[in-house]
């Protein structure tokens, strides 16, 4: 197994999580900047990956060490690393965005530079194993989606698929510094973002077209329009995304309970809380649980509450959760961990 990409925040989650997989064994990571440091240089909790350390990226020696990869690099820089890895045979996870859209326009229009590799779209399978396990139980090439999509996408989706809603939705939702990466900006200093809650990226955020087609294509190629407002919290991780919807006719709290309870019976990471009940991220925290509170009016508004962490269900975790689909494993493996409270 090899980690493309592996001194980030998601990089490292991955690491965490895989020591305690008993199908997995790491046999390479690959860091461009960190290049010749120990694991344990940058992080001392990785005991079992302390002393290994960090390699530049060739797909030629990468290839000989392993046949499975996550690909963490940044949007951008891992579409032609994933190419290179593809052209060898190698099956992969791409945590980026570059290949989570169908049309490379869109990838262009939001991520402000051409695809080089189009032609890898049509194969790639968007990583959200409770919407699309089949497919990527089949898949060489799984695009792991991001981490506000994989909240509003869990929370909205059994009303979507069963075409109760359509048209607008309304997602707002709030997340820790570290989905910002590690690297170093002004927004996420900590005298900056300490004691204040902010909007960022207000209609321009690129995780509004992957919500838009996700949710098109569950509505059956439809579309739906999404006004998404992420805000930043200052906490280290955790998204809680408060998403509404409108339905045609009514719909009662009991009906819309046992339309979600249905629809992800057979979805070990998707917990639906009693009724009354609302997540928070303290509950999700270090695992790869969604936690989800439902409430409806009876007059056709309907609220959904999602609760993830950022980095595990909206990164390293799902990303494992697509590995051990794609190797015939049972789905929870390596990935059972509670969340940490308080």
């Amino acid at each position: 197994m090899g980690i493309v990409g592996a001194s980030g925040y998601t990089g490292a989650e991955l690491m965490r999580l895989l020591a305690a997989h008993p199908g997995v064994e790491v046999s390479l990571v690959t860091a461009q900047s960190y290049a010749g440091r120990r694991v344990g240089d940058l992080y001392p909790h990785l005991l079992p990956y302390a002393d290994m350390v960090y390699r530049p990226f060739d797909p030629d020696q990468a290839w000989e060490e392993a046949e499975f990869f996550f690909v963490a690099l940044p949007h951008g820089e891992s579409m032609e690393a994933v190419a290179e890895l593809r052209e060898r045979g190698a099956r992969v996870v791409d945590l980026s965005a570059d290949y989570r859209f169908s049309r490379p326009e869109t990838y262009e229009k939001w991520y402000g530079k051409p695809h080089s590799h189009p032609e890898l779209l049509g194969e790639a399978v968007y990583g959200l194993p409770e919407l699309f396990r089949d497919e990527v139980a089949r898949a060489a090439l799984v695009a792991g989606p991001g981490c506000y999509p994989t909240a509003a996408l869990l929370a909205l989706a059994p009303l979507l698929s069963r075409g109760l809603c359509w048209g607008e939705v309304v997602v707002d939702a709030k997340s820790g510094v570290s989905g910002a990466g590690r690297s170093l900006s002004l927004d996420t200093h900590f005298p900056q973002a300490e004691g204040s809650v902010k909007p960022y990226g207000v209609g321009v955020h690129r995780h509004t077209p992957e919500m838009e087609e996700v949710m098109g294509r569950l509505v059956g190629d439809g579309e739906v329009r999404v006004i998404f407002v992420p805000h930043l919290i200052p906490m280290s991780r955790g998204i809680l995304a408060t998403c509404y919807a409108r339905t045609e006719g009514s719909i009662g709290l009991s009906e819309l309970e046992e339309l979600y309870r249905d629809f992800y019976r057979d979805c070990p990471f998707v917990v639906i809380l009693p009724r009354g009940s609302y997540p928070q991220t303290k509950d999700v925290c270090g695992s790869n649980y969604c936690h989800l509170g439902l409430y409806a009016d009876g007059e056709g508004r309907i609220i959904c509450t999602a609760a993830i962490d950022n980095l595990v269900k909206g990164a390293s975790g799902q990303a494992i959760q697509c590995l051990n689909l794609m190797m015939g494993w049972e789905e929870t493996t390596g990935l059972l961990a509670l969340g940490v409270f308080p």
